[in-house]
């Protein structure tokens, strides 16, 4: 396993996790420090479901090597139940990235005093410039970013707990007394984990289905949902600590980060407008993806005509939106959860082997490709039917698992490369693949390539 893949993945999960309902405390506020001390419990019961799903989204996707999410919702789930999650999820994307876009507005109108349409413009001209770059590149943009909440909230809570308030019970109870969507604190915990799920499904699936391991791609989920629950934990802590200076704030993070001084607020304010991007760019991103589905020379002309319609719903309101929205997400998110769970469950084994497969073809390949590597020809023959004998389809696999060698080869700069020797080098693999497929190069390899599927009915 790649370390670095893990942490990159790691980064990009967060980095859909945190978004402008996160970093502008709103989300925290809303769902959790509104119930004072039970708060604290619903947020320890949100981490550990948001560590599971993210081990169970980015595995799927990496399984599936999903492009956008349908692919993984028809493949796991009942034809209604896959509708009825492609619909809901769908709806999110577009909801989500116009509450963001609005989420933009209020932000730069609280720290500068702008209208909110300005920041709300310069929101979506962002994201329409990036949305010109492929999956890789919006991924690295991500998870890029995601740094700079952490560090950003760390600072937060250091300042908190040097000017820590004379009675912290006065000022929890303070917090008990904020209007919450949701009646329930464990209610609005679990509608929480709906809500930013269903937020990150789809290009949490995208990102798995991106890094041809299963394995990587669960480790990725664990770490990344692990850190967002401690940042879930600070981020509580300090608007619980700060309750009675927050009444009525859109954005309460930053009230409290103006009290370290002009610079920190206009720093944060900068931090919380890229978050605010990074939830955004996701949100439309994978709309385009979903919708432009088997037209693809028309993804960015689709994800740009819902960019420009979200623009014109933020104009409702970010705190409105956020009230209304977010809970009926939530419910949603629930149920989509749920499905993904349980289908998880049933078909681990077959991802674990498929894991450990991909790993071993992966590992012959470097072994074959490498300039200086020893290398027996039968291993040729291994690699056929461990091609043959996945769930993806044998062709797809080999060129992925191909270009992943030969970047690691070339990036290697101890190792004399040669990227035009690839093809000549791998015919003997392609004989013994068309050997044990029957000379067949069309769909999946039989009933093994729905084991999982198979299983989730």
């Amino acid at each position: 396993m790649s370390f670095r893949n893990i942490i990159g993945i790691a980064l990009a999960f967060i980095g859909l996790l945190v978004g402008a309902g996160f970093a502008t405390g709103q989300e925290v506020v809303q769902y959790f420090t509104a119930f004072g001390i039970n708060g604290v419990w619903g947020m320890i019961i949100a981490g550990v479901i948001m560590t599971l799903a993210g081990t169970v989204f980015l595995q799927l996707g990496s399984y599936f090597h999903a492009s956008e999410h349908n692919a993984v919702f028809r493949k796991v789930s009942h034809p209604v139940v896959s509708k009825m999650l492609d619909a809901a999820v769908t709806f999110t994307l577009f909801a989500v990235g116009f509450v963001m876009l609005a989420g933009a507005g209020s932000n730069m109108a609280q720290q500068f005093g702008w209208p909110t349409w300005v920041g709300s413009t310069l929101m979506m001209v962002l994201v329409l410039a990036t949305g010109l770059l492929d999956v890789d590149k919006v991924s690295n943009v991500i998870g890029l970013l995601t740094p700079t909440i952490i560090i950003a909230v760390v600072v937060v809570l250091v300042y908190t707990l040097m000017n820590m308030p004379a009675d912290p019970a006065a000022v929890i109870d303070t917090a008990s007394h904020t209007d919450a969507p949701i009646g329930n604190w464990l209610v609005s915990a679990l509608n929480y984990n709906g809500l930013a799920l269903i937020l990150a499904v789809s290009m949490s699936l995208v990102i798995g289905g991106d890094h041809i391991s299963p394995r990587e791609a669960g480790w990725g989920g664990i770490v990344g949902g692990f850190v967002y629950a401690i940042l879930l934990g600070i981020a509580g802590f300090v608007l619980l600590m700060g309750a009675d200076k927050i009444v009525g704030s859109d954005v309460p993070m930053l009230v409290l980060v103006n009290e370290m001084g002009d610079t920190a607020g206009v720093l944060m304010a900068v931090v919380i407008f890229l978050m605010i991007f990074n939830t955004a760019i996701g949100m439309f991103y994978a709309l385009g993806k979903r919708l432009s589905a088997g037209r693809e020379k028309r993804t960015y002309p689709i994800f740009a005509a819902g960019t420009i319609a979200g623009y014109g719903m933020s104009f409702f309101g970010f705190k409105t939106l956020m009230n209304y929205v977010y809970p009926i997400l939530g419910y949603l998110g629930m149920f989509m959860v749920s499905v993904l769970v349980i289908a998880w469950f049933r078909g681990l084994s077959k991802i674990r082997d498929e894991s450990t497969r991909r790993e071993r073809i992966k590992s012959l390949l470097r072994l074959k490709l490498h300039p200086d590597a020893k290398y027996d020809e039968k291993h040729d023959e291994t690699i056929g039917r461990e091609l043959v004998e996945s769930n993806l389809h044998h062709e797809v696999l080999f060129e992925d698992l191909i270009e992943e060698v030969t970047e690691e080869l070339e990036s290697d700069d101890e190792v004399e490369f040669a990227v035009g020797e690839v093809e000549e080098e791998t015919t003997d693999v392609q004989y013994y693949i068309d050997s044990d497929n029957g000379g067949d190069s069309g769909e999946d390899s039989g009933d093994d390539a729905k084991k999982v599927a198979d299983s989730a009915h």
